[in-house]
Order: structure tokens, then C-alpha cells, then sequence
């Protein structure tokens, strides 16, 4: 049974500033992002000074934009969900602050959402899928393999043990000189590849056969390139790209598909900025149809930081009695598992 209600979730762990209006967890009432993306392009990846003070500077109008996109004010909203862990540190100060400001103001109840709880809930907002099932989380700082228990209860059951997927991609793309983010520019470049032009190792982890390990086949593409430069050699950038894109797939999927088998899932679920990824998005299918499975993957719309995501688990944490005062602070790093709350 759903009980209907309307959520303000707020995002601010990276570089976008997002607020949102969903009701009853799956209706996107609004969906505002402001993104200081092009300025991180100049240096190769995101700053975190630059982030927090463009946070700083977009929160307040980008709140406002998606009360008034969403025809609300906020004697309409009921309760504020805002991302507190994890990221970066001064991105999510500037969240949670605004948020308890606006809580405390406007008498509101305060929600605060695990950031990766928020990426599985995007797919919420585009299916009726409800838990129990398996879901990868894979983005620039994560990849985790997920037993989604129910809206508000997880079981990490695999996890990267060095870089995540998509820090791999985006730092392999730089190495081939591809602009920022590296996992997009890799994504665009590699239909015009070779897929099988290099060969890519296995990586092998001794903690869990459902881990991950990507630093290794980081290491594989920066090492072809600089004995190719230091040779005077030139190596076909979108055969490596496409290359190397393949092996980080088939690690993802080997894993998941591993897992599921072995705790007997079969709605499987994809989420977070690398499920974007075409060939994922590809293979994925392919897996789940071979052996049977239902597969969910959000909209293209959700799959990046967004504040329609921290709504709806916002909207499941709060029906779950997660309620935060005024003593909330941000977390750089949290386990998935954990859950703050305030009595």
C-alpha cells in the first residue's frame, strides 16, 4: 500500500546541485540540476573547492526552481530528503545545511538518504520493480553488488577492493588523451573500435568470488600507451577504448550474474552513472534473457547524481521512521548498510 505524499529531495554529493519533487516515491513532480561539469573539464576531473562553492552559489534557485517546476511550495512538501554520505565532504556540507535550514524553518520533517540507496531507488521512478532483488551499483566511486531486501534494508554482497569501475574508465580515458569524463568519452569512441584488437586479463580477487578489482586493467591501458609513445608507436585509441570497455563489462556482469545464480535472484537491477553505459546496458539484456531474468535499468535521465532518486528512498526511509534533527552532519564514506537516525 502506498501512502501518498510529497518529497523534496536534495543532492549535492559531487558536482551537480539537485532538488527534486516526487510523490509517493515514483511520480517526478520536478527534476532541477545545475552542473558545474564544464568547469571541472579543465582540470581533467572534479575539484572539490570549485564543487562546494558552486554549490553554495546554485542550492538556494535550484530548490526553488523544483518547488515551482512541481506547482508547490512548502506547506506542500512533507518531509526534505537530502543526501548526507557519502562524497565529497564540502559537496555534501552545503546539502545538508540547506536542508536542516529549511527544515527547521518550515517546521518540515528531515530525511537523510545514503547516496547509493538513492541510485537504486532511481529505478522507482521509471518501473513498478519492488524489492526483494540484486542490484550493481557502479559509478565513478562505487561498485558494489547489491541484495536489496527491501526499501530500506541491504546486504552488500560484492564490492570493488581497489578503484570502482567507473574512476577506472574515466582515468583510462584521460591516459588516451579522451576528454573529460573519461567513461563517456570511452562509451562514444568505441563504436568505432575493435573490441577484440587487446586482450585484457581477468582479474582475480581473493576476498570474494562476487569482488572486484579494476585497478589491474587500469594499469594494462597505461602501460600500452606510454611504451607506444616512448617507441614513437601509435596505437588505435578507439580499438583500446572499445577494448578495454569490454573487459570492465565482463568483469561487471561475470560477477552479478555469479551472484545471482548463487542466491537465486532473478530480478536483477543496474544503477548508478556507469549503468548509462551502452555496452552494459547491451550485455546486460543479453544475460538476463539467457538465463530467464527481469531486468531494470533507470531512464538515462536518472542514472547520473540526481534529486529525484534521494526523493523516493527519501519517501521509503521516512515511512520507515528515518528522521533526522537538527545534529545531522555529512559523511565522506558510509557503508550502504548503515542508516542514521534520530529518535
Amino acid at each position: 500500500m502506498r501512502i501518498f505524499m510529497k518529497i523534496l529531495g536534495i543532492e549535492s554529493s559531487c558536482d551537480e546541485t539537485a532538488a527534486a519533487v516526487v510523490e509517493d516515491g515514483r511520480k517526478v513532480l520536478s527534476n532541477v540540476i545545475a552542473t558545474s561539469l564544464e568547469e571541472h573539464k579543465l582540470y581533467g576531473g572534479v575539484v572539490p573547492e570549485i564543487a562546494s562553492r558552486r554549490h553554495a552559489e546554485s542550492i538556494s534557485a535550484v530548490v526553488s526552481e523544483a518547488l515551482e517546476n512541481a506547482a508547490c511550495t512548502m506547506d506542500d512538501i512533507d518531509a526534505v530528503a537530502v543526501t548526507y554520505a557519502p562524497g565529497l565532504i564540502g559537496s555534501l556540507l552545503v546539502g545538508v545545511n540547506f536542508a536542516k535550514g529549511l527544515s527547521l524553518a518550515t517546521d518540515t520533517p528531515l530525511v537523510p538518504v545514503h547516496h547509493l540507496r538513492g541510485h537504486i531507488a532511481s529505478n522507482y521512478l521509471t518501473s513498478d520493480i519492488e524489492p526483494p532483488f540484486l542490484c550493481l551499483v557502479v559509478s565513478g566511486g562505487h561498485s558494489h553488488i547489491v541484495a536489496v531486501k527491501s526499501y530500506t534494508e541491504f546486504e552488500v554482497v560484492g564490492r570493488t577492493r581497489d578503484d570502482a569501475a567507473g574512476e577506472a574508465l574515466d582515468k583510462a580515458g584521460r591516459t588516451m588523451g579522451l576528454a573529460y569524463p573519461g567513461g563517456v568519452s570511452i562509451d562514444k569512441i568505441s563504436a568505432d573500435g575493435n573490441a577484440d584488437a587487446f586482450k585484457f586479463p581477468v582479474p582475480k580477487v581473493s576476498t570474494s568470488p562476487y569482488d572486484y578489482s579494476f585497478s589491474g586493467l587500469k594499469t594494462v591501458v597505461i602501460n600500452l600507451v606510454h611504451n607506444a609513445e616512448q617507441k614513437g608507436e601509435t596505437i588505435n585509441t578507439a580499438d583500446l577504448a572499445a577494448s578495454f570497455q569490454k573487459a570492465v563489462v565482463g568483469c561487471l556482469l561475470t560477477n552479478l550474474e555469479k551472484a545471482a545464480k548463487d542466491f537465486g535472484y532473478t530480478e536483477i537491477v543496474i544503477a548508478g552513472g556507469v549503468s548509462a553505459n551502452s555496452l552494459l546496458r547491451s550485455e546486460a539484456q543479453k544475460m538476463c534473457k539467457n538465463n530467464g531474468w527481469t531486468l531494470n535499468i533507470p531512464e538515462l535521465k536518472y542514472c547520473g547524481d540526481n534529486a529525484a532518486m534521494i526523493a523516493s528512498q527519501g519517501y521509503f526511509e521516512y515511512l520507515d521512521g528515518t528522521v533526522a534533527d537538527e545534529s545531522l552532519n555529512a559523511y565522506a564514506t558510509m557503508p550502504i548498510e548503515s542508516s542514521e537516525r534520530s529518535e
